[in-house]
């Protein structure tokens, strides 16, 4: 946790003068129980600043080759990061997220699974409603709002959490849950695309 600490304090240090962070919504976000924290995509900078602008320590999946560098192996578990293997099933890293948000963690998860080309919002995958059903947690739906563009304002908007208990109740399907998901964050941006 000291890492953590220390390395989000770092990093927003040299971010937050590039991009101006405006955060919307901080407040509303849950202060314990298990979240799954879902974003859109648009810049590979987004899991750090979604990271170090959330009220909670977030856990994201990071590919597995990083955890095979020298130095990075080290560092990337310290920061809350977990392996996952790209372009299969990986039952360890699908398992690792669900013991997470079981523990009341917060786990962050960008759903369209990679970066927006034109940085309008894709199609999410089933995934991200596969963790809300089976996480026991409920969903914060969080919109990224750029472009970054050194010295401009870039926005971080947290919406209100998403009850997915009754979703579990009926026996929905984690396309349904991820729909609905992606609704979410479509509303936050176009709510707040021009504020």
């Amino acid at each position: 946790m000291k890492l953590y600490s220390f390395a989000k304090t770092v990093v927003f240090s040299v971010l937050n003068p590039l991009y101006r962070f405006e955060v919307i919504g901080a407040d509303k976000f849950p202060k314990e129980g298990g979240i799954l924290l879902c974003s859109n995509h648009i810049a590979a900078l987004d899991p750090p600043v979604v990271g170090i602008n959330a009220p909670r320590p977030v856990n994201f999946m990071a590919k597995e080759e990083l955890f095979r560098m020298p130095i990075l192996k080290s560092i990337l578990p310290g920061v809350r990061a977990f392996p996952v293997k790209r372009g299969m099933s990986d039952r360890d890293a699908l398992r690792q997220a669900i013991k997470l948000l079981k523990d009341g963690e917060v786990v962050g998860l960008f759903p369209e699974g990679t970066r927006s080309k034109d940085g309008q919002l894709g199609k999410g995958f089933s995934g991200a409603g596969f963790f809300a059903l089976r996480g026991d947690a409920n969903v914060v739906p969080c919109a990224i709002i750029g472009p970054y563009k050194r010295f401009k304002r870039l926005k971080i908007v947290y919406g209100d959490a998403i009850d997915i208990q009754p979703y579990r109740e009926r026996k929905a399907s984690a396309e349904e849950v991820t729909e609905v998901i992606m609704a979410h964050i479509a509303e936050l941006l176009e709510q707040y695309k021009t504020k």
